[in-house]
């Protein structure tokens, strides 16, 4: 299963392949070069694949529980000033999404999206500190019966060079559910009260929709 914002750059590079594939039967005479670079662009189209695949995980409907948006790697759980939206501080999850990760964002809780705002930026690399707060982003809060006002924040990298979002304020979040995408690479940050009591640890790997956070 792929994610619906790859369709496009899956059916080019598939046909990019197949001209390319057949092309260098007819154009290249060298057997071991075209075995190479039929090889190569097959490859590449493997790796589009890979990238824009969406597994399909149940929900698991923990509506007192936060689970994680994505699939990644965490590289900083510390206590920050949240000057965004909160004006306070707050417990920071940083979440790191590799390549090969996939790229679908969902929902952390259910709750009512209460703010969701897009911040044109920079392409810092998405480990630098202040990627969260340079790099172009999106940022979204949703109010949550039990958890209260949860924040997390989509951040491009220096490959992502697009994020897509699809959290709209006043409308209501399903824990689990597709809330958006970022293509090649990126960090995702999560902002909980500081007393929060958290199940994850940093270098931790996670998967959205399924690691319990809290």
């Amino acid at each position: 299963m792929f994610h619906k914002e790859g369709f496009n750059i899956i059916i080019i590079s598939f046909f990019i392949t197949v001209i390319f594939g057949v092309l260098s039967e007819y154009l290249i005479e060298s057997k071991n070069l075209k075995t190479a670079l039929q090889v190569v662009i097959l490859i590449i189209l493997i790796l589009v694949l890979q990238f824009f695949r969406n597994p399909n995980r149940p929900v698991l409907g923990k509506k007192d529980l936060l689970v994680s948006p994505v699939d990644g790697k965490i590289v900083s759980i510390s206590e920050i000033y949240e000057d965004e939206y909160f004006n306070d501080k707050r417990l920071q999850i940083s979440i790191f999404m590799s390549p090969i990760n996939v790229h679908v964002t969902r929902f952390p809780v259910s709750g009512k999206i209460i703010y969701s705002k897009y911040h044109p930026g920079k392409y810092l690399v998405a480990w630098h500190p202040k990627s969260s707060k340079l790099n172009e982003r999106t940022t979204i809060v949703i109010e949550n019966q039990f958890l209260g006002k949860v924040m997390y924040r989509q951040i491009a990298g220096t490959v992502a060079r697009r994020i897509v979002n699809y959290a709209i304020e006043n409308q209501t979040a399903v824990q689990g559910e597709d809330a958006g995408f970022i293509k090649f690479g990126s960090r995702v940050d999560i902002f909980l009260p500081p007393d929060t009591k958290l199940k994850i640890k940093n270098g931790q790997k996670v998967k959205g929709g399924i690691t319990l956070f809290t």
